[in-house]
């Protein structure tokens, strides 16, 4: 039986509920090439069977911030998903600041272990700064869906160099978090 795993690309192509910008790129972009990179792994394996919140580069979820993240929620409990992933790249002030961190509901939990082996896998290839796992139980994605679900935030559009490796190679990002869902269950 294939595990589900239902990835979600943070946010839509325009508003409402548009992403982060920085250094000429935007959040959007990046999770949903992360997101088809890592949908191409999972799927070439076998062992999974996976959806994506965005299939394609116009597809857009909901009208409003709430109505989108309420969207992704519902399509992910809807298809019964095992596992929820959503793709994000942080945001600061300081452009200095950098790094690899995730998000869960609880601790312990499926999920948050699920979510320290993913970032661990993104900060083993990509070299980033491991910022940790943390409880988030605020978040909406991962305080409605039915499932264990992390929120990764690959590294920050406002850092230059982070920006830069997240657009020029999503697929490194992909194979992070890929790297780590393949070490959750083993």
């Amino acid at each position: 039986m294939a595990i589900k795993i239902y990835i979600d690309q943070g946010h839509n192509p325009e508003n409402p509920n548009a992403g982060a910008v920085g250094n000429g790129l935007r959040e959007q972009d990046i999770t949903y090439r992360v997101g088809q990179e890592l949908a191409e792994l999972l799927r070439a394996n076998g062992n999974y069977e996976v959806r994506l919140s965005r299939p394609t580069p116009t597809s857009a979820l909901g009208t409003s911030n709430t109505t989108s993240l309420r969207a992704r929620v519902e399509d992910a409990n809807a298809w019964g998903a095992d596992y929820f992933i959503s793709i994000h790249t942080n945001a600061s002030e300081n452009p200095s600041a950098g790094g690899t961190e995730a998000f869960a509901y609880a601790r312990p939990s499926a999920a948050f272990t699920l979510g320290e082996d993913i970032v661990e896998g993104i900060v083993s290839v990509t070299g980033l700064r491991d910022r940790g796992m943390k409880v988030r139980p605020g978040l909406y994605v991962l305080r409605k869906t039915a499932m264990p679900a992390v929120l990764v935030e690959l590294g920050f559009i406002t850092n230059a160099s982070e920006a830069a490796l997240m657009n020029e190679n999503p697929a490194l990002f992909a194979r992070g978090i890929y790297n780590g869902i393949e070490t959750y269950f083993r």
